[in-house]
């Protein structure tokens, strides 16, 4: 059962990457080193745009017109443990592309990679989300898989303090840590601590379960339902019947916040997904039928029953996607609403 799986994660990420980003070649400035794209200069009326859209009700065309060609937040991506569901991972990726998200948003920039891997530092991918948030203006966005949720749950706790009182800054270009613990805080132009950070949106599904076995993920047993006030929103997804995240019907652990911030969904999955298959979603951006499903998809309103030639997966890319563009629309907004000073503090966009 599992050696199927694993081939259907292979040959579905495999003709996603040939259809999307098989060229990708990391950014590099003129002098041969690596860099990001320069950040892009949004004008007046295009900035009153932004700031008009409703960042409940998101369409198509607002994606492709109006967010793509403004401030953008990085998303980081936290895969599975078990090789090679990264794959899984990948082909989110690459449905976030066909959906209109820009690419250089979701890759790493050294390397390429669409994920990051549930075994790298917590308190490394703290600094390199706080690095981003310092330079870009906006803080960057988690989704996290199975061991990879896990993760992203303990990156909310490395940021609220729980591992260090001090956590340095880790720049991702040259994937080394710098000699400061603080960053200039785009929204103040003041020094602020890498503890304290709050993120907007970070979601997980599959977390949990057999992932306790292992040693690196002990220090979450008491942590991983219980999220922080240093996330905004924050969403775990359940599957119904997961034997690999230990969850059954009447049996699911729920998340929790634990402060004043944090609002928490909980959002149950049909029983029918694979735990390992869940992120396979590149085909959705291509197929008309699922597609409009997803653009007509709002978590108070589904949009009816799923198109036939869908899995079960749908729901889940359709409710992500959602509030993706959700929190892509509310940090825009927040950061052209912060003005130029600000954000040229941040070496980040500017609005003329």
């Amino acid at each position: 059962m599992i050696s199927a799986c694993v081939r259907r994660v292979v040959l579905l990420s495999v003709l996603a990457l040939g259809a999307a980003g098989c060229g990708w070649v990391p950014p590099r400035a003129s002098d041969g080193t690596l860099a990001l794209p320069p950040s892009a200069v949004v004008d007046a009326a295009h900035a009153a745009r932004i700031l008009a859209l409703d960042p409940e009700r998101v369409t198509d065309a607002d994606v492709k017109n109006i967010l793509r060609r403004g401030p953008t937040p990085r998303i980081m991506l936290l895969h599975g443990g078990i090789y090679p569901v990264h794959l899984s991972m990948t082909s989110f990726g690459n449905f976030l592309v066909g959906m209109g998200y820009p690419e250089d948003k979701i890759r790493q920039p050294r390397s390429g990679d669409w994920s990051h891997s549930p075994y790298e530092d917590a308190e490394r991918l703290a600094g390199i989300a706080a690095w981003y948030y310092e330079r870009d203006g906006m803080t960057p966005m988690l989704i996290g898989h199975s061991q990879g949720g896990m993760q992203a749950v303990k990156v909310l706790h490395v940021f609220a303090g729980a591992y260090a009182a001090d956590v340095r800054v880790w720049d991702p270009l040259t994937d080394f840590a710098l000699d400061r613990t603080t960053i200039r805080d785009p929204a103040t132009g003041r020094q602020r601590p890498v503890v304290g950070l709050a993120l907007d949106y970070v979601s997980v599904i599959g977390a949990g379960g057999a992932a306790f076995l292992l040693p690196n993920q002990w220090t979450l047993l008491d942590k991983l339902h219980t999220i922080p006030d240093t996330v905004n929103d924050f969403t775990g997804y359940t599957i119904a019947v997961d034997f690999w995240a230990w969850t059954l019907p009447g049996a699911e652990l729920r998340f929790k916040a634990v402060g004043d911030r944090a609002r928490v969904r909980n959002v149950p999955l049909p029983g029918t997904i694979n735990h390992v298959l869940a992120p396979v979603t590149a085909e959705f951006a291509a197929d008309p039928a699922a597609r409009a499903w997803i653009e007509a998809y709002s978590p108070r309103t589904p949009p009816g029953p799923m198109p036939a030639s869908a899995g079960a997966n749908l729901l889940w890319a359709a409710d992500v996607w959602w509030s993706i563009k959700k929190h892509w629309a509310l940090e825009a907004q927040q950061s052209l609403r912060a003005g130029p000073a600000a954000v040229r503090s941040a070496g980040a966009r500017t609005v003329e």
